[in-house]
């Protein structure tokens, strides 16, 4: 199965059948991918990283993925400094790519309560892919998802 075809699957399964919002579906499909466990405690602070609670702030994804590039950063031994170059340069990819980092500007149909739930599901695959390609190149290891 192709990596981009797997995400959309998982994404979609964590979206609509376990109801997981964009950081921490972002934490169970990275945790996934490089086969790193993480903790309930770690999925728990994820809950409130959509948008900062729905405050509309910074992009769950983004949070979802820094949170991420910290805990792999630190198993691979990297320094502080490491990772928090890690975490800036991804920072700064994303908002090239995407155009802003804020969950307001980039949920498509902004934010009403009529808005169905997981308006962001092709972001997060989207970013998803983004995100697998940049902490793939960081820890330099080919796991097989080089090629998309």
């Amino acid at each position: 199965m192709k990596i981009e075809n797997y995400i959309k699957e998982k994404v979609h399964q964590l979206y609509w059948t376990e109801n997981h919002n964009c950081a921490v579906t972002t934490l169970k499909v990275l945790s996934e991918i490089f086969n790193v466990e993480l903790s309930a405690q770690v999925y728990s602070g994820a809950l409130g990283l959509n948008g900062a609670g729905n405050y509309r702030a910074q992009c769950g994804i983004v949070e979802g993925t820094l949170i991420f590039i910290g805990i792999i950063g630190k198993q691979r031994e990297l320094s502080i400094d490491q990772i928090q170059k890690h975490c800036y340069d991804y920072a700064k990819e994303f908002e090239m790519r995407k155009k802003s980092l804020l969950c307001k500007e980039l949920r498509p149909q902004g934010f009403s309560k009529d808005n169905p739930p997981h308006l962001c599901e092709k972001l997060t695959v989207d970013s998803l892919l983004l995100s697998i390609r940049f902490v793939n190149q960081f820890i330099n290891k080919d796991n097989g998802y080089s090629n998309f």
